[in-house]
C-alpha cells in the first residue's frame, strides 16, 4: 500500500465480535419475549373463556351455595383455586415437555448437556400462576356477584 492509497484491510478485535453478537443475542431475546408474551395472552384468554363456560354451566349450583349461606369471597376463593389450578397443570406439563425436549436434543447432539435451572422453573411455575389469577379474577368475581335467586332459577 503506497503511503496515501486507502486502506485495503480491516483489523477486527475480539471486542468488535463479542459487540456484534450481543446485539444478535439482544434481537433474538427480543423476539422470543414478544412470543411468550403472545402465548400468555392467548393462554390466558383460553383461561378465561374456559371459567366462563365453567360459571355459565353452574350457576345453579352457585346459586344452591349461595342460598344455604356460602359468601362471595366463598365463591370467588372456589373459582380462583379452579383457574389457577388449571393455569397451573399446564404450567407443569410446559415445563415436563421444554424439559424432555431439551434432554432428547443433549441425546442427539453431541457436546451438548442442557441444563433445566430450578430458578427459570420456579419462575415459570410463579409466571403460570399468576396467568391463571389474572385471568380467572373477572370470571370469578362474576360468579360471586350472581343473584342466588336468578341463579336457582337458571335453566
Amino acid at each position: 500500500i503506497s503511503y496515501r492509497d486507502g486502506d485495503d484491510f480491516s483489523v477486527y478485535s475480539q471486542a468488535d465480535f463479542l459487540a456484534a453478537f450481543g446485539a444478535i443475542i439482544g434481537a433474538v431475546t427480543i423476539f422470543l419475549s414478544a412470543i411468550a408474551a403472545v402465548s400468555l395472552l392467548v393462554g390466558g384468554i383460553g383461561i378465561m373463556n374456559i371459567m366462563f363456560v365453567s360459571v355459565t354451566e353452574r350457576t345453579r349450583e352457585i346459586g344452591l351455595r349461595k342460598a344455604i349461606g356460602a359468601k362471595r369471597r366463598d365463591i370467588l376463593a372456589q373459582f380462583l383455586i379452579e383457574a389457577v389450578t388449571l393455569s397451573l397443570l399446564g404450567g407443569v406439563i410446559g415445563i415436563l415437555l421444554g424439559t424432555g425436549g431439551a434432554m432428547a436434543i443433549g441425546k442427539l447432539v453431541e457436546n451438548f448437556s442442557p441444563v433445566v435451572a430450578p430458578g427459570a422453573v420456579a419462575m415459570a411455575v410463579s409466571f403460570s400462576m399468576a396467568v391463571g389469577l389474572f385471568f380467572g379474577l373477572y370470571p370469578a368475581w362474576r360468579a360471586s356477584r350472581l343473584n342466588p335467586i336468578e341463579a336457582l332459577r337458571y335453566e
